[in-house]
């Protein structure tokens, strides 16, 4: 029996047979290559990949990367099934332990962000809330936590990294952006910006505080330089242009194969924002005055009032301030947007 055959029997891929098997719990399934990598799918939409032991990692370094978290974001899905078809058929030699998560494959199936609630917002202990601890989205971060944790202390010796791949559900004026999560005293390597630059990704978000996001856990938790990587427009199965996510797709395989870094294209600057408010669904008498329709990173000039409920209302302070991932239609109490400030330019190299 071949590899393909014994991790994902008449499934053509990866991606086929998780969807395949949305519903199903499916046991530990282990194979081996040609070239004696380890290939253990973990559960279903969960490839854990080990290199030979002999075989040189040269960035001293190991890789999780997730897609569909939000199950109708499917260009990454895609990239990342992608990818482990050519692994898979021996194009290329893995150099580094290697993590890859399809997050959510029931809403990926029903082609919706999520079924019962939005499982980015269940990470870092947030899924044993009372109101979502039976719900199946809750259990799959959960689980997929314990698995994050388990191949983090499997490889502690080695510099881990954590990229979770998403598409956005608006247009933007930055396509392509990362989201780096608040960690207290740290700051963002130059190498991650050249990465960054590498995958086409020209703008950098540093958060705040500590979130309930995929990546917030990882950088908190796992001690992972992590981030969340918004790479275009939400688009079902079989409508992506794939030729649109070469950047990401080819600095992955770069990163996987263990080959050195190119120069960035562009080695001047990464654009870089900061958060300046959280914009919160306060209750009933919320007013949220950005429209539907607007891009992300759309600008509004000081004094703009951006919501109010009757007793708060924030202006834009005196410099022009940016609004990303703006939803109205949010439950009490979670992020309705984010305002952003331009900070500086990054050097990447």
């Amino acid at each position: 029996m071949n590899t393909l055959t014994h991790l994902f029997g008449i499934s053509p891929d990866w991606l086929s047979h998780t969807l395949s098997h949305a519903a199903s719990a499916l046991p530990e399934t282990t194979s081996k290559l040609a070239d004696g990598t380890h290939v253990a799918r973990i559960a279903n939409g969960v490839l854990w990949l080990t290199p030979p032991a002999e075989r040189d990692n040269p960035n001293r370094e190991a890789l999780i990367v997730s897609a569909g978290v939000h199950g109708n974001e499917t260009a990454p899905i895609e990239v990342l099934n992608g990818l482990v078809s050519e692994l898979l058929a021996g194009e290329w030699p893995l150099a580094c332990p290697l993590l890859l998560i399809l997050g959510n494959p029931p809403a990926m199936v029903a082609g919706q962000r999520f079924l019962d609630v939005n499982m980015n917002r269940l990470f870092n202990g947030a899924h044993g809330k009372p109101e979502y601890a039976d719900l199946p989205e809750a259990k799959r971060a959960r689980f997929l936590e314990e698995v994050c944790r388990a191949f983090a202390d499997e490889h502690s010796d080695l510099a881990l990294s954590h990229y979770d791949l998403h598409t956005a559900i608006r247009p933007s004026k930055q396509e392509r952006f990362a989201l780096y999560p608040f960690v207290p005293g740290r700051s963002v390597p130059r190498g991650q910006c050249a990465f960054l630059l590498e995958a086409d990704v020209e703008a950098l978000l540093l958060q705040h505080k500590t979130s309930t996001v995929f990546s917030s856990f990882s950088a908190s938790q796992l001690g992972a330089e992590s981030f969340t990587v918004e790479l275009g427009k939400v688009r079902p199965f079989g409508q992506n242009d794939l030729q649109r996510f070469n950047g990401i797709q080819q600095a992955l395989q770069r990163r996987f194969r263990g080959a050195p870094a190119p120069q960035p294209q562009n080695p001047e600057q990464l654009t870089v924002f900061e958060v300046v408010h959280e914009v919160l669904n306060t209750g009933p008498g919320f007013r949220f005055h950005v429209p539907d329709d607007v891009s992300n990173f759309t600008l509004y000039p000081p004094g703009t009032v951006i919501w109010e409920d009757g007793e708060n209302c924030y202006r834009v302070g005196a410099e022009p301030e940016g609004i990303v991932f703006p939803n109205r239609e949010v439950p009490v109490g979670q992020r309705v947007g984010l305002m952003v400030r331009a900070q500086t330019k990054r050097q990447a190299g």
